[in-house]
């Protein structure tokens, strides 16, 4: 039977996992393991984390680990190995059983299929249990499944030569880039060069998708729009272009028809964010820029001015020798 080792600890604004570790006595690494975080410097607001006491050793039975994919949802993995969605829910803090994210690791409890020897292996690797007759009907997939390809897109081999360091999540975010860019007719080399230039320097070849900081600098400041309590916050940097502001997230919504108001996380999400950096650079012009080799006009409207002007400009000549953009 197992017995109780750990705590819990919610997440709160200005938190690392470092501090975090220190204030319970235990480690960084500790603390990761447990949560089966991937990126120790990316923590979110509310996010529940278990704290294993120092020396604790955990009991009870190994539990599957499974890494989500996108379409993924949480009733199709629990119908997989036959648990329930409100098993998963609870062994992995999960509040809203439709909000989870490609790459997610979860730990699947109560199923019946035998789990490999303290492994984490991937989900197209783990054995599928006897198939439920007549299964319920799933929830709407979140993030949403990734858009079909075509022909001309840009390619994952194009992707990971701009930004290697985007070799873990380039499967799943590229359909959604690529969606994102025909959407806002980012189409030609000199377009696309200039695009993924400044992506890459905004969120360090995408690996953050949420600025690290609280977000409480840009609070009260009116020229974003952050004009309610808590709106630096909310409203912090989000998605490969950073979207930052109450006056962004609203007027991105609008366009593409979701309520960044009230659900300013999914700016996060690569079906969104995406399309969100797609429609920023289109709503400032950026092609006409990009078509007139114009990276500097281009890097003030994203930025307000020249900053990390080296490395968006090292990132664009590598992109327009990738994508022959000359």
């Amino acid at each position: 039977m197992a017995t109780s080792v750990a705590t819990r600890y919610r997440v709160r604004a200005g938190d690392t996992l470092s501090e975090i570790a220190e204030r319970f006595g235990t480690s960084v690494k500790a603390l990761a393991r447990a949560n089966h975080i991937i990126n120790i410097n990316l923590i979110r607001i509310g996010q529940v984390l278990v704290i294993p006491r120092p020396g604790a050793v955990l009991a009870g039975p190994t539990p599957l680990r499974y890494v989500v994919r996108v379409g993924d949802t949480l009733s199709a993995i629990a119908a997989r190995f036959g648990t329930t969605v409100k098993a998963i829910a609870r062994a992995n803090h999960i509040a809203n059983p439709n909000l989870i994210r490609a790459g997610q690791v979860l730990q699947i409890v109560g199923s019946a299929v035998k789990p490999p020897a303290l492994v984490s292996v991937a989900g197209p690797t783990l054995p599928k249990p006897k198939p439920k007759p007549h299964p319920a009907p799933h929830p709407a997939p979140h993030p949403a499944p990734a858009p079909p390809g075509k022909a001309g897109d840009l390619t994952k081999a194009q992707l990971l030569a701009i930004m290697p360091l985007a070799k873990r999540v380039a499967d799943a975010y590229l359909p959604h880039l690529n969606f994102a860019m025909r959407e806002a007719s980012i189409t030609t080399p000199l377009r696309r060069a200039a695009f993924l230039a400044q992506l890459a320097h905004e969120s360090l070849q995408l690996k953050f998708m949420e600025e690290i900081a609280s977000g409480a600098a840009y609070e009260g400041r009116v020229d974003l729009g952050n004009t309610h309590p808590g709106d630096g916050r909310r409203f912090k940097g989000r998605g490969p272009i950073q979207l930052t502001g109450r006056n962004n997230y609203r007027d991105a919504g609008r366009a593409l028809g979701i309520d960044l108001l009230a659900n300013p996380k999914r700016a996060a999400d690569p079906d969104v964010g995406f399309r969100v950096a797609g429609w920023f650079w289109t709503t400032r012009g950026l092609n006409a820029l990009a078509d007139k080799r114009d990276f500097d006009r281009i890097t003030r409207r994203i930025n307000g001015g020249l900053n990390g002007k080296a490395d968006r400009d090292r990132y664009y000549a590598v992109a327009r020798r990738v994508l022959r953009a000359g």
